[in-house]
């Protein structure tokens, strides 16, 4: 894979999760654009730095040890990345300070150096909670490919920030730059929450959530046919959202044992205050993660999963394949993933290879409701 060369170092970095003859880039020509300017402005060491939504590190094993650096995004395989790339270019791994996306940081900052996320819900998020953390003259700096790159990321940097301009576009790549300027207190519009008539419930999602304005369509199909009669089996809900899933089958299940997973920061918050105000103070586990890659073998009874079909910009079937897989490893002989997908993108075919027997539980005219026995 080539290096990433900028002002600051030369970088072997990798992407998560791990995929045997990786073909694409842990970085891009954003983050080299970005570096080199911050490069032009010679910095003091005793800068203080915060970067958002390092995608695997690029930026933040980049300016590791030349200022006072913090990172924070809303992604636990952004931070697993991050971790891992610092060990692979002979830095500590904790040398870099993370906050997940779902706690606050502590400013001011100097400089805040920003990777345009997917989500433009998540980027307002972000600006509106660095009012009070900007230093006197602090500069913001976005970063995208321009392809990636929607008008609404400039309109929203002029209205929390202050002035911005952008940059001449190099190798595809652009910049946007604001300068702190006095603006309104701004309340966030998020969380926002939306009802449920069954179950009925309210469902709050943070910013980056997943159709955060209603249920989507595919987790709407899949409700009416989640597994009864659990009995108290261990079951997890892979790839959790806000929760809705789990928090579904747990309603109509009162001994099971649920746990809760998803890779956003921001998600497994929100699921973890849907379930306490739809469930009490009913046991749960709740955690970011890589899927389940740190779930015990043999440990669970039931999977119910909603599977991802794009990491970022990049869409494709990688993650659901992966989660997949491990849902095999961490159920019991005899267990079950439940899944909802799309017609056309075959994963009866897909459980087939890994599952002793799969069977079609429901279907619409979209989507159609799986059932893998281990």
């Amino acid at each position: 894979m080539p290096l990433l060369k900028t002002a600051y170092a030369q970088l072997d970095l990798i992407r998560q999760p791990d995929q045997p003859d990786e073909p694409l880039q842990a970085f891009d020509a954003a983050d080299e654009y970005l570096l080199n300017h911050l490069a032009e402005q010679q910095l003091p060491a005793s800068t203080r730095v915060l970067v958002l939504n390092d995608s695997f590190g690029a930026l933040a094993v980049s300016l590791s040890g030349q200022c006072q650096l913090i990172s924070s995004g809303d992604s636990y395989l952004g931070h697993l990345a991050l971790e891992k790339n610092l060990t692979r270019n002979h830095q500590p791994f904790d040398s870099v300070t993370f906050v997940p996306a779902s706690r606050p940081w502590q400013g001011p900052f100097d400089r805040v150096l920003i990777r345009v996320p997917k989500t433009l819900a998540l980027l307002e998020e972000q600006l509106i909670r660095l009012q009070g953390h900007l230093a006197p003259g602090a500069q913001v700096i976005a970063a995208a490919m321009v392809k990636h790159l929607p008008r609404a990321a400039g309109d929203l940097l002029e209205r929390y920030i202050g002035t911005m301009q952008a940059s001449l576009a190099v190798k595809k790549a652009r910049l946007l730059i604001a300068t702190a300027q006095p603006r309104p207190i701004a309340i966030s519009p998020y969380p926002t929450r939306y009802h449920l008539d069954a179950p009925a419930i309210e469902l709050l999602n943070h910013a980056n959530v997943f159709c955060r304005e209603g249920l989507d369509i595919g987790t709407r199909a899949f409700l009416p046919h989640l597994p009864g009669n659990l009995g108290d089996a261990r079951v997890a809900d892979l790839g959790c959202g806000n929760g809705v899933l789990a928090i579904a089958s747990a309603l109509a299940n009162p001994q099971a044992q649920y746990s809760l997973v998803d890779e956003s920061y921001m998600a497994v918050q929100s699921a973890a205050e849907n379930w306490q105000v739809a469930l009490g103070d009913r046991p749960v586990t709740t955690r970011a993660d890589d899927g389940l890659a740190t779930q015990p073998a043999d440990s669970l009874d039931v999977v119910l999963c909603n599977p991802p079909f794009h990491q970022q910009q990049v869409v494709g079937d990688f993650l659901a394949w992966r989660m997949f897989q491990q849902a095999r490893e961490a159920l019991v002989v005899g267990g079950a993933l439940y899944i909802v997908g799309n017609r056309h993108l075959g994963y009866h075919s897909k459980l087939a290879r890994l599952f002793r027997g799969v069977e079609q539980v429901a279907a619409t005219p979209k989507f159609v409701v799986l059932k893998a026995r281990k």
